[in-house]
Parts: C-alpha cells; structure tokens; sequence
C-alpha cells in the first residue's frame, strides 16, 4: 500500500511540475509569438487580424530612419561583443592563471558587481565618468558612439569572463606548461593547447555579449547623444504610437536570434562529442 502511494505521490508531483513548466513557458513566448502573428496583419489593430499580408515587411525595408537605427544597432552590438570578447578571454585566463584562492575569489566578486548592479547605476555613472573626462579633456561633445561603445563593452565583459572561465577550468594546465617546456611561445601554446577546448566558451560569450548589446535601451540612453539604436528608437515612438513595422522588424531580430543561439549550442555538442570521442 505504501509503494503504491508513494508512486501515486511521485506521479501526481510529475504531472504538476510538467504542467507548471508548460504555464511558464507559455507565459515567456506568448508575447513574442503574439508579437509575429500580428506583424503579419493587413490592419494596424492588435486585437483583430483582419487578414494575412507582409505589407508592415515592406514599409519596414522602405524606412530609411529604421533602418539606419538598425545599421548602428547592429555596428555597436558586432563591435562591443568582439572588443569584449578579446578582452574577456585575456581576463579569463589571467583569473585562471592566478595561484592565490583569495585574490581569485577577490577577482570574481568584482566581475559579479557589474551584473548585479542595476542597470540605471551603471547608466548614470558611467555618464558622470564620461562628461567629467570630456571635460578634463576639453571636448566638445561629452557623450557620443565611443562612450556608448565604452559603455557596452563594460557591461558585456563579465558575461563573457564567466563563459569562458568554466571551459578553461575543465583544462589541463599541465598541458599548456608541457607545450612550453616542449618549446613552443606562450602564444603558440596557447592557440594550439588551450584556445580549441575553450572554443565554445568564447563563442557562448559573444554570442551572449551581442545579444544583450542589441537589446539594452537603460544604459544606452544615458551614455549615447546623437546615435541612435533601436531601443532608443522605439522609446522615442512609444509617447505618440509605435508602427506595426515595429512587430516585423521585432519579429525578424527574433528569429535571427533564435538561429543564433541554435547554431551554437549545436556546434558546442559537436564539440564536447568530438572531445569525449579524443
């Protein structure tokens, strides 16, 4: 009797843990596949689809301020996540090579601080910081697209620290040691030893870091003046009316991130499969 209850017990417990994780992720991706059925309506209602067209598509593409906020999104998220990247890597590894625990720990408490900070702190002082060397400096613009470029490369760096520290803990250091003693430059030990088995760290990093560039709008909006991104874009239609064109753009940059994050968690399990295999 007890067996059987206590299976009952366990089934009933599967079934609602099942069922809550259907409402939570109907919760998530309800808006945003919402979000595309609506990009595909003939009429800018978004309570009433009077019929299937791609007319907010072609306005999209026919809109020359969108698209220029698009091109600039797209320039600042490609080269914030690749400054980042290279940055963040060359901080990974100088973490890892760090003998002493405390300074360690030390160094990862400090990478944490820009991710738990909420993102208005951030925003605001890094324009204090801006406009008091713009100052310093006697420039004549305080905030332009390299404070903005500044600004993004600094909060996307502990994203890709904490994404490729892992993988080089999962390394042997011995190994990059053996290649040196062997005598092969610090650099070509590296490229050679380390850098292919911390491959899919780096690209989870900045796939991470060009994800979170091109949606922030807080920081954005407080270290940029004259440059406009999208989210700035969008917030500046919300006081009047935000175009259907919105959804369409909206709905293209979903489902390219989508790709995005699928293309890389597939080469990551090929690579950890061909790892296992070696």
């Amino acid at each position: 009797m007890k067996s059987g209850t206590k299976s009952g017990t366990n089934g009933g417990m599967k079934t609602f843990n099942r069922v809550v994780m259907v409402l939570v992720y109907a919760f998530l991706y309800a808006p945003l596949l919402l979000m595309v059925f609506f990009s595909f309506n003939s009429a800018k209602s978004t309570s009433v689809f009077e019929g299937f067209s791609f007319k907010w598509y072609g306005e999209l593409f026919s809109s020359s301020d969108t698209l220029e906020a698009l091109r600039n999104t797209l320039i600042l998220a490609v080269a914030s996540a690749l400054i980042a990247t290279v940055l963040g890597t060359i901080a990974a590894m100088g973490i890892f090579r760090v003998r002493s625990k405390f300074f360690k720990q030390t160094m990862l408490t400090v990478t944490n601080i820009p991710m738990m900070n909420p993102d208005i702190v951030t925003g605001v002082s890094l324009m204090l910081l801006f406009v008091f060397v713009g100052r310093l400096l006697g420039a004549s613009e305080y905030l332009n697209f390299w404070t903005l470029l500044i600004a993004h490369v600094t909060f996307n760096l502990p994203y890709v620290i904490l994404n490729v520290l892992p993988k080089l803990n999962q390394t042997d250091r011995s190994l990059f040691e053996a290649a040196q003693d062997l005598g092969a430059p610090p650099a070509k030990a590296f490229s050679m030893v380390v850098m292919p088995q911390i491959v899919p760290g780096i690209v989870s990093g900045a796939i991470m870091a060009f994800t979170l560039s091109l949606d922030d709008f807080v920081i954005s909006y407080y270290t940029s003046s004259g440059f406009q991104t999208l989210p700035l874009k969008i917030y500046s239609m919300t006081k009047k009316i935000v175009k259907p064109d919105m959804y369409a753009l909206s709905s293209i940059m979903f489902v390219a991130v989508l790709a995005l994050l699928l293309i890389s968690n597939i080469f990551q399990m090929r690579t950890e499969k061909k790892q296992a295999k070696g």
